[in-house]
């Protein structure tokens, strides 16, 4: 649908110093960073993201972070919140990372309280859902990606719906160079494309972007991203050289 502009968004996870990831992003910036047919987005580790959202300052790549703690302040040693991304002028955040579900046991309890104070701070949540190898096996996928992803979206009104990024991660295919085949991931973005239309209508379902989050380079892009209902990439090694980020971006634009 050309309403939807494709989206790349770049999960460092930990890694990069700070002058490394200025030093990845001047890089990018100059390649895409007055490009506007395709949604950019950066998500640096927490100490980078001063240091690279300077940078990406007058450019169309947006600054994004990989968590958040759902309280505005407190006493949360080692946690971040959504005013102090904000003030650095961050706009989008990862959030429900099956990494954050399977080393740090959150629960979809926990990720739908930060969804809902990333929303009301103007923080544009990227809501991460996906099976692991053995649910997909058993048959489960869609009964799992149904219960991440309604219990994520728990409590979120229609008008703040269309802010929502979805991420579907088969937690399988995520540094392991296996990927889900294009008909695999195309069913699932499917799937929650219908989910979405049942929660907040067709309307608004058609306008909120699924990204696919498992594995995607320069090699499987353009096969990923001519499906109907795939409208990006969360990008994982990828997004970690200039060089292949910038094919992705390219590969997007090309749709």
């Amino acid at each position: 649908m050309a309403s939807r502009k494709k989206l790349i968004a770049g999960n460092w996870k930990m890694n990069k110093t700070s002058a490394d990831a200025v030093a990845l992003v001047q890089e990018l910036v100059g390649a895409i960073g007055r490009q506007v047919d395709v949604d950019v987005v950066v998500c640096p580790p927490f100490t980078a993201l001063e240091g690279v959202g300077k940078v990406l300052e007058g450019s169309s790549v947006k600054l994004g972070a990989q968590n958040m703690h759902f309280e505005a302040n407190g006493a949360y040693t080692g946690e971040i919140s959504a005013p102090m991304l904000r003030a650095l002028f961050a706009t989008h955040v990862i959030l429900g990372h099956s990494e954050r579900r399977a080393y740090f046991g959150e629960t979809d309890a926990l990720v739908n309280k930060k969804l809902l104070a990333a929303l009301k701070n103007q923080l544009r949540p990227i809501l991460c859902v996906g099976e692991t190898l053995a649910e997909r096996e058993a048959g489960t996928t869609l009964k799992v990606v149904q219960t991440q992803l309604e219990a994520g979206l728990d409590g979120v009104s229609k008008e703040l719906a269309s802010s929502i990024i979805v991420a579907y991660e088969p937690v399988w295919a995520i540094g392991t160079g296996k990927v889900a085949t294009t008909e695999q991931a195309q069913e699932v973005h499917g799937f929650i494309r219908g989910l979405l239309t049942k929660l907040f209508g067709e309307a608004l379902a058609m306008r909120v972007r699924i990204l696919y989050g498992g594995s995607m380079k320069p090699a499987n892009a353009p096969e990923l991203l001519a499906q109907k209902d795939i409208d990006g990439g969360l990008i994982g090694g990828a997004s970690l050289e200039a060089r292949s980020f910038v094919d992705l971006v390219n590969a997007a634009a090309a749709k």
